[in-house]
């Protein structure tokens, strides 16, 4: 199961906010509960793929009072802290198709350039040891970015457009 899979069960506000705009006060809850003075999604990754009962225990009792304090900001349910997250990605795609910025495409050639460069690297030279660790965590890293290039280009967003388009072409609704 996927790290974030177990924090959303276990810790269902903390989970939802760590992929929207309030991710760094999620992380932070999550870190602290689980006792790391790392307060970086690294860290807390790590700690939940290893977690004892005791450890999610004390990451669910995280999740009430985060979620106190999230209703203290105004927001009543989850399903508030999901749409945050909603509109986010929605104004990042209506940005891009009104825009028609070339970056996105830059930056997407440079990922999987990058992704393949380092896996063809990995095939023909050795990795020293004190170095393997790094290296390894820089692949993952780079896999995870190349998926949500590859997602911007062919998931959610290029059907999102495809679907405004149809829209805009069809006819009124009477």
């Amino acid at each position: 199961m996927d790290w974030k899979n177990i924090v959303a069960t276990v810790a269902p506000w903390i989970g939802t906010a760590i992929g929207g705009p309030l991710g760094g006060m999620a992380v932070e809850a999550a870190a602290n509960a689980l006792g790391l003075s790392d307060k970086t999604v690294e860290a807390v990754k790590g700690a939940i793929m290893g977690a004892s009962p005791e450890t999610l225990l004390a990451l669910k009792e995280a999740d009430q009072n985060f979620a106190l304090q999230m209703q203290s900001l105004g927001f009543q349910n989850v399903k508030d802290l999901e749409a945050i997250a909603a509109g986010d990605r929605d104004s990042a795609r209506k940005m891009q198709m009104e825009n028609k910025s070339i970056m996105p495409a830059v930056i997407t050639s440079g990922i999987l350039s990058s992704f393949i460069g380092m896996g063809l690297v990995l095939f023909f030279i050795p990795i020293p040891d004190p170095n393997r660790d790094q290296i390894i965590f820089m692949l993952g890293q780079l896999s995870g970015f190349t998926g949500s290039a590859i997602a911007f280009w062919l998931g959610t967003t290029r059907q999102s457009e495809d679907k405004t388009r149809l829209l805009a072409q069809s006819p009124p609704v009477k």
